[in-house]
């Protein structure tokens, strides 16, 4: 099945989903709250990663939002998802099945805000693991560790978000075992990175870099810019699976992140995702299915520094 068959499929796929889960759709309804012990619970877990307010100020510790939403198609971004793929590695080697899951957040440790503009401090962690799903009992690649301190910001339509972390990357034993005479690299980097946000009514567009202060081995180029985009379109109330589901609200996105490397000749590296998020009244909790399409230098483990793949795949995401 060629690329473009194979990605339309999947499309296909995820439109059926939303087509079950969904049914006939209410934009104009997803707001309104008759009752107003209803309003009151809404705008106590009001989320400034998605919502707006200019109401009340706030400091305290161990916030359970963020002043600045996480970027949706950076495939470093710590967060939760189970993704199959299917690679090309574009450099030589044949075709596999690849699964990708990642365990992470950040969690908030203090906040000072006036409404959703303010700041926050924070730790973020976390675990990127890739296996081979062609391979008996499929056999690990490669897992990424992430640990730093972001530092997150908002005022009005603008968010920024500044941080420093430490990743080591640690290829699998079956891995090394499947392929004898392969040239380890002990991968360990350092990073600061900056990201700027500007949200437009259903569009945001955001933009930074990052530069690594400690990197080993020493002869990786520190410098990468990075940008993106994330589309958001109206909202819908589900309504065929009736009371059960009768709160859950629909959003399909499309996000698409664009990374450029000193180490790469600034070649650029494009991830996209594409579906439908699934959300509910009162709660900040958000499930996503997505397809994936990549282009570019692998983004895990030492296989970054000369690796090129493309893939396409479908994807689980969970929003905490």
């Amino acid at each position: 099945m060629g690329w473009v068959a194979s990605f339309k499929l999947w499309n296909v796929g995820i439109v059926c989903i939303a087509v079950l889960l969904a049914g006939p759709a209410y934009a104009d309804e997803v707001d309104t709250h008759k009752q107003d012990d209803k309003d009151k619970k809404v705008e106590a877990l009001l989320d400034c990663r998605y919502d707006r307010t200019d109401v009340g100020e706030t400091s305290e510790a161990f916030p359970s939002d963020d002043v600045f939403r996480p970027l949706m198609a950076d495939p470093k971004q710590p967060q939760f998802f189970a993704i199959w793929q299917h690679v090309n590695p574009r450099n030589g080697g044949s075709s596999y099945n690849l699964g990708s899951v990642a365990i992470g957040e950040n969690f908030g440790f203090y906040t000072k805000r006036t409404g959703c503009d303010g700041w926050q401090v924070g730790l973020l962690t976390g675990v990127f693991a890739q296996f081979n799903l062609d391979q008996k009992n499929a056999a690990l690649i490669n897992t990424d560790f992430n640990v730093g301190i972001p530092f997150s910001w908002r005022s009005g339509n603008w968010s920024a978000r500044v941080r420093y972390y430490h990743q080591s990357s640690h290829l699998g034993d079956e891995f090394l075992i499947s392929n004898p005479g392969f040239n380890r690299v002990t991968l360990s980097i350092e990073e600061v990175d900056a990201i700027l946000s500007y949200d437009y009514r259903w569009l945001r567009l955001y933009g930074g870099g990052g530069y690594l202060v400690h990197r080993e081995p020493s002869t990786l180029d520190a410098g990468r810019i990075q940008w993106g985009f994330e589309a958001r379109a109206p909202a819908m109330r589900t309504r065929m699976l009736g009371a059960f589901l009768d709160r859950l609200i629909i959003t399909p996105v499309l996000s698409a992140d664009f990374k450029s490397m000193d180490q790469h000749a600034w070649l650029i590296d494009t991830n996209v995702l594409g579906g439908f998020e699934w959300s509910r009244t009162g709660s900040r909790r958000r499930f996503r299915i997505m397809a994936t399409y990549f282009y570019g230098h692998n983004p895990y483990g030492q296989f970054f520094i000369d690796q090129k793949i493309q893939s396409i795949g479908l994807g689980a995401y969970f929003m905490f």
